[in-house]
């Protein structure tokens, strides 16, 4: 990952240095560069936690009761396995259908939705294929690559949002790790893209005329440089889309279920640690299956006990952020009525389609820029992160940073790209970054 050019920084205990070494506003939808409607007449939260935990069933009531307190509301998943048609005790398909007055569900097919973007790319490829000579790629051949799953569910979420049919889209996000690895794509499809298109990209390079390719291959490959610019031109512009959507907290918010046990909870801190470095906004926990007093039996009182201490833990961790409670019931809640009244013990009076809270300093936000004496200092929150888990490198104009098992390829901005890292260290939650000017880089009067 590093190259010679690099020197690795790791952040010093809390405030000590190291070394040196509610709704979204309206505004009118417009189209994007892949020919797509994009505006922000929807709102998105999205639901995901530790597997098992019960997510497909309080996204299903969130969905639900958000429609019965009169909010137009469309329940997505991207996952054929996931259960929503069990859960729901309804058919959903590949299109939006109507489960209840103002409440639709969908079981997105990302081949189906794959296939009809590909329709649209097609034509533009079909010359290149033939003057370079090249058998054309087909769509089968293409759906399967890393990446383009997440890419196509996040244009169906894109796309609903900007139908203008929907108050809020809830989606049954999944496991942790998919859930996170569907959030985090458009920064990493903005990554290669940045790689491969100019000013100095590597797609520039290897189409550029030079003395060691035969004239004729590079009339041969030349005639895929339009298109193959273009496609990466729509893909990066589509990213950036994508990014500006999941990481503004009026419009997208990621909410977690957990149980009230210990591994469950210290999967959701991890969890919430990889969104805040991804500046993916939380703004819920959800306890699932609690376990109150009451039925008089050792056994239950036992576990009401553990679940009561558990809760303490999880408030205290995640505070000021609200932590709702759902009650464990004897079945579990299948079809709109059961569903409804689950989630109305869970929300009581909060509007399950609002903005339920917020953690300053940590949520949402893009990494934070100020003066300092000797330069500049770059912060962004990484909850529960410690010394031990962050590792930093600066490569070329980018900063990399990891937290654990989770890394982020920050683009600096200009005045960043003209300095050197000279420390690093967490303090409240907040990993900051000194930049001191490099005399080489910056013009002198």
């Amino acid at each position: 990952m590093h190259d010679a050019s690099e020197r690795p920084a790791r952040p010093a205990d809390d405030g000590q240095p190291a070394s040196r070494s509610g709704r979204a506003s309206e505004r009118p939808a417009r189209l994007t560069d892949d020919g797509l409607s994009a505006g922000r007449s929807g709102r998105a939260v999205l639901f995901t936690g530790k597997g098992g935990g019960g997510t497909t069933t309080v996204a299903a009531a969130t969905a639900t009761l958000a429609a019965q307190r009169g909010h137009r509301t469309l329940l997505v998943s991207f996952n054929p396995l996931g259960g929503l048609t069990a859960t729901l005790d309804h058919p959903v398909a590949g299109e939006p259908v109507e489960l209840e007055p103002g409440l639709f569900g969908q079981q997105v097919d990302l081949q189906g939705s794959f296939e009809r973007r590909w329709d649209g790319l097609r034509p533009l490829l079909d010359v290149a294929w033939a003057h370079a000579d090249i058998d054309p790629i087909e769509a089968e051949e293409l759906a399967g690559l890393a990446g383009v799953g997440e890419t196509l569910a996040l244009l169906e979420l894109r796309d609903q949002l900007a139908s203008d049919r929907y108050d809020l889209v809830v989606v049954d996000a999944g496991p942790a790790a998919d859930a996170l690895r569907l959030l985090a794509f458009p920064e990493t499809l903005s990554w290669y893209c940045r790689r491969l298109l100019p000013p100095d990209g590597r797609f520039v390079r290897w189409i550029r005329p030079s003395l060691a390719r035969s004239a004729r291959l590079a009339t041969r490959f030349g005639h895929l440089a339009e298109p193959v610019y273009d496609v990466l031109t729509r893909l990066r512009a589509t990213a950036a889309d994508l990014r500006e959507i999941l990481t503004d907290p009026a419009r997208t918010s990621v909410r977690l279920v957990l149980t009230p046990e210990t591994a469950s909870l210290a999967v959701t801190r991890q969890m919430f640690t990889a969104l805040s470095l991804h500046g993916l906004p939380v703004d819920a926990v959800i306890a699932n299956r609690v376990i109150g007093p009451g039925g008089g039996d050792v056994w239950r009182a036992g576990w009401a006990a553990s679940h009561r201490e558990q809760l303490e833990q999880i408030e205290a961790a995640f505070a000021p952020l609200p932590v709702l409670r759902a009650a464990y019931r004897g079945g579990e809640p299948v079809g709109l009525e059961e569903l409804a009244a689950f989630g109305a013990a869970a929300y009581g009076s909060l509007d399950p389609a609002g903005v339920l809270g917020a953690r300053a300093g940590v949520d949402g936000e893009t990494p934070r820029v100020e003066r300092t004496e000797d330069g500049y200092a770059l912060s962004f929150g990484v909850p529960f992160a410690t010394r031990g888990d962050v590792d930093l490198a600066r490569m070329g104009d980018e900063l990399v940073v990891t937290v654990g098992p989770h890394r982020r390829l920050l683009a600096l901005p200009a005045a960043l790209r003209r300095c050197d890292v000279s420390a690093a260290w967490l303090r409240d939650d907040r990993l900051v970054v000194s930049f001191v000017p490099d005399p080489d880089q910056w013009v002198r009067a």
